[in-house]
């Protein structure tokens, strides 16, 4: 079986990747919730600072009246062979402590950052390690005091507040409470006890303690306490006599005070029978046994938490990206490997695997339609325009048999207006392609890493499809303008074939300068034009869409990127490295998640090697 200091250091190891990164206890993190530890719970001076500094075997902890511990305090114990004894915080972690009067005024200072210089309290827990040989290898966390009346400058809710707090914590079913009471205290009214058996009915993971046994009045004792008679618990009670208040004053070391803890014990003939198990010493080993004991019972509960966090961890890695290589080579490919990864998304919208493409369609099937059946060829081809046209047309000389020069100058008329839903066709295709873009880059995730690297694909892809534009324009003017430059010639033959109707007698009499078959042969020519504009219209509405997929979704298509590729080729790779220059808070999360998994991949082998030796 592994040993006790193997298996608390592997916990410790394990506790200090849940906080490096955030997963701090009493924030009901799950991993935290896996892992054993002690929360000192008691009163407002109720000796709880004195009796965990009788465990650690220094002063460290700052002192006063009223509530003190404003803050939860993780101290992790790691017991050392030899050397120095030394302090670090974890928001400090570059920072070694060996004065413990500096790692006093540094809980002080980190307290008052978080809650001012108040008598208010924070549930965000301060981190500090111990290392030292005259410690066991051991987690506490000390919680502020129980209180039952707020003071002046406390809010009227500071009572239930702290009791929360403390909760959040002891109600964790692998917390062990450590119960600490005055012996000058009546155990009924004790606080720590009255939370403990809430929490923990059965009383398995309560130890109590009796502190101030020294200051009890003269002929009392409380051996009903320590010999469980009074009060019983699963564990046994232990009691402690921290240092007098003239030893602090003189600032008497706590090894010394460890000794005349013991002589107190054995010396005295109230508690002379139960010395082997009294005192701040045997607390420690105590609660280091016990809290091996539940960690080897919770090994199984341990490796798979923490096996589970390790796949969460790589399953988000895999989401967000893995680290960028150094190589210039590598980091090319890797930007066309990007790049093809946002082209195969907005080839997607556009093909029907992804929505958006169908709007292309909709342009073609709806707007274009609608918009060629607006156009004014009823203003245009009235009586008095054409009338005016082919007065206009024959000049002096007027014609002959047919006004060819009427006709043309009608028919070229009309064809003009079909460049504005030509060209509109044109617009409504390009700024379908620009929001197909703009969601491709969003939808592309392993683009979502790289906000360079978005915008300069978001540039290069826009200025291609305003030159697709450009060109799909110019083509759908040229088909246009092609249907005005060669009329065709069948369509007005065999209307010549066709018998002419002659004019009813009745239908217009003439009028002064109105002639009847002269407006019945106008009538005939707005008609006849009108029909070829028709025929005209049903071949530019095939005709536009087949343009403007050739000249600007064909080649977004083909050549999106086409520019984008020829000029990254030509990057040098302080350049390359810029395009792939991450969000920072994207590149600080893998650096978290990175050490993180790091610290619980250890944590999980160091277990493996050791926990069934």
């Amino acid at each position: 079986m592994a040993t006790m200091k193997s298996l608390i250091g592997l916990v410790n190891k394990i506790q200090r990747a849940c906080t490096v990164l955030g997963d701090h206890g009493g924030q009901g993190m799950s991993l935290w919730e896996a892992l054993p530890s002690v929360a000192v719970v008691g009163g407002q001076s109720s000796g709880k600072s004195s009796v965990l500094e009788s465990i650690v075997g220094r002063d460290f902890l700052p002192r006063g009246s009223g509530i003190v511990t404003r803050r939860p305090l993780v101290l992790q114990l790691h017991k050392t062979e030899s050397g120095a004894e030394y302090a670090e915080f974890l928001h400090a972690p570059k920072k070694r402590f060996t004065d413990f009067a500096a790692v006093r005024k540094e809980i002080s200072d980190e307290t008052d950052r978080i809650t001012g210089k108040t008598k208010q309290i924070s549930n965000i827990p301060i981190h500090l390690s111990i290392y030292s040989p005259n410690v066991v290898n051991l987690t506490l966390i000390d919680l502020p005091g129980l209180t039952k009346v707020a003071v002046e400058g406390q809010s009227d809710s500071i009572v239930e507040d702290i009791e929360n707090m403390v909760r959040s914590y002891v109600e964790k079913p692998n917390c062990i409470i450590l119960a600490i009471t005055p012996a000058n205290q009546d155990i009924a009214t004790s606080d720590a006890i009255k939370l403990a058996r809430e929490v923990d009915p059965s009383g398995e993971r309560t130890f109590g303690v009796l502190t101030k046994l020294d200051l009890m009045d003269k002929g009392t004792n409380a051996t009903e306490v320590l010999e469980g008679r009074a009060y019983r618990l699963q564990h046994p009670w232990v009691g402690i006599v921290n240092r007098s208040q003239a030893d602090i004053n003189k600032n008497v070391d706590m090894i010394v005070a460890r000794q005349k803890e013991r002589e107190y014990f054995e010396t005295s003939p109230d508690y002379g029978h139960l010395a082997s198990r009294m005192g701040s010493e045997y607390l420690a080993k105590l609660l280091s046994q016990h809290l091996e004991l539940v960690i080897r019972q919770r090994i199984p509960s341990i490796v798979a938490m923490i096996n589970k966090t390790i796949d969460e961890l790589n399953a988000e890695l895999d989401r967000i990206g893995r680290p960028i290589a150094a190589d210039g080579g590598a980091q090319l490919y890797m930007i066309l490997e990007l790049c093809r990864a946002f082209d195969r998304v907005f080839k997607e919208h556009l093909d029907g695997g992804r929505p958006g493409g169908d709007r292309i369609y909709g342009v073609f099937d709806h707007q274009l339609p609608a918009a060629l059946k607006k156009l004014p060829f009823d203003r245009h081809l009235s009586f008095k325009n054409v009338q005016k046209v082919v007065t206009e047309a024959d000049g002096y000389q007027p014609h002959l048999i047919a006004p060819e020069q009427g006709y043309r100058r009608l028919i070229d008329g009309s064809i003009t207006y079909f460049k504005g839903p030509a060209e509109a066709s044109v617009d409504a295709v390009h700024f379908v392609l620009k929001e197909l873009v703009r969601k491709s880059i969003a939808e592309t995730e392993e683009l979502k890493r790289f906000p360079t690297l978005q915008n300069d694909i978001a540039t290069f892809a826009n200025e291609a499809l305003e030159r697709f534009r450009e060109e799909g324009r110019k083509t759908v003017i040229r088909l246009v303008e092609m249907e005005s430059s060669y009329l065709t010639v069948d369509f007005f033959r065999k209307l010549h074939a066709e018998p002419e109707r002659k004019p009813e007698k009745n239908a217009n009499p003439p009028g002064p300068n109105n002639d009847l078959y002269h407006d019945h042969s106008l009538r005939r020519i707005g008609s006849n034009v009108s029909a070829y504009i028709a025929m005209v219209s049903d071949t530019l509405k095939n005709t536009i869409p087949k343009a403007v997929v050739y000249c600007q979704v064909r080649e977004a298509k083909r050549s999106l990127l086409a520019n984008f590729y020829a000029q990254i080729g030509r990057r040098e790779k302080e350049r390359l490295s810029a395009m792939l220059d991450e969000d920072p808070q994207l590149m600080e999360r893998r650096t978290q998640i990175a050490k993180r998994l790091e610290l619980y991949k250890s944590a999980r082998d160091e277990i493996d090697a050791v926990a069934w030796k």
